[in-house]
């Protein structure tokens, strides 16, 4: 069955690109958000999704733009590029996402429900719960989790053999991989699909084979995050200079803290307390440091670059 209607739960970082890069690839999308201010926080992401688009399709079309490391995948394969024609799909996606306050509405004829939300157990179990009630017999669902395991939320679901995780890298139409993991309850055949639907929208899936939280992509970003920040709040060194550690030393792009940037601090810091209650005598990290430093960020509006101040100011 191909998986024409596409509902992503969630607007944040990585929601409203997964909507984005559907709608880019000529499917019908709707994003389901909780509330009015919801909205408010989207929209604009969506906004900034549609320059972004653009952008990396005119350096594509440009000489210099014509480079493995300038290249979006995402977007169109180097043989067959038309910028034209790329424009006007963003064109279409931008004005074709629809944005729904009414999960009933939203879910009504979906062929997948990808769930994008905070990394909250309660909240994600509440939703599924909920979700249940609404949706279609015929509906995929995969949670685009990023360190929780799809086995945690199967049951609340209501069909566990619908269900499994489809993990985005950030900015996904250039890093356009995605982890496809099943939990024992999935069927084959609805793997298989969801395998489909990612290469439909121009990913490239990785078959996770064995339930693993963090995925392929988390279980080795992760660590790097929490030893950079590690650094930072036990007083070792600054944000910049230990992601120029990081970059000088690797040739890594990014370093840590650039990373927890465009991840978004919210979400680090809903990672980061599932570890706070560890026995200090266990942690391998100052988990308890780490949180309260996030927090003041938080709290200080710094959330990352979708604000314009994080670790780092961006114009």
């Amino acid at each position: 069955m191909k998986l024409n209607n596409v509902v992503v739960a969630g607007g944040g970082v990585l929601g409203s690109q997964i909507a984005f890069q559907a709608a880019y690839c000529g499917f019908n999308v709707t994003i389901w958000l909780r509330s009015e201010g919801s909205i408010g926080r989207t929209q604009p992401k969506l906004d900034k999704l549609k320059e972004d688009y653009i952008a990396s399709i005119k350096k594509m079309a440009s000489p210099e733009g014509k480079t493995k490391e300038n290249w979006c995948m995402g977007i169109a394969d180097f043989d067959s590029f038309n910028e034209e024609e790329c424009i006007k799909k963003v064109e279409n996606a931008y004005s074709n996402i629809k944005l729904e306050l009414d999960m009933s509405k939203a879910c009504k004829d979906a062929d997948i429900v990808i769930e994008s939300m905070a990394e909250n157990v309660e909240e994600k179990k509440n939703f599924y719960k909920k979700l249940a009630l609404v949706l279609p017999e015929k509906t995929i669902i995969v949670t685009n989790s990023s360190t929780l395991l799809p086995s945690k939320f199967a049951k609340d679901t209501g069909r566990p053999n619908k269900f499994l995780s489809l993990h985005f890298a950030n900015t996904i139409w250039k890093n356009n991989m995605t982890e496809v993991m099943s939990q024992s309850k999935t069927e084959k055949k609805y793997f298989d699909e969801v395998i489909e639907f990612a290469k439909e929208i121009r990913m490239i899936p990785l078959p996770v084979l064995k339930e693993k939280s963090g995925y392929l992509l988390n279980s080795m970003l992760v660590p790097l995050l929490f030893s950079g920040m590690d650094l930072y709040v036990n007083g070792i060194s600054d944000p910049e200079s230990i992601d120029k550690a990081w970059t000088l030393g690797t040739g890594s792009p990014k370093g840590p803290f650039q990373i927890l940037d465009t991840v978004g601090l919210k979400t680090a810091y809903n990672i980061v307390m599932m570890y706070v209650k560890i026995p200090s005598f266990l942690a391998p990290y100052n988990f308890k440091g780490m949180a309260k430093m996030l927090k003041q960020y938080i709290n200080e509006g710094k959330l990352g670059k979708s604000s314009g101040e994080g670790f780092y100011k961006y114009k």
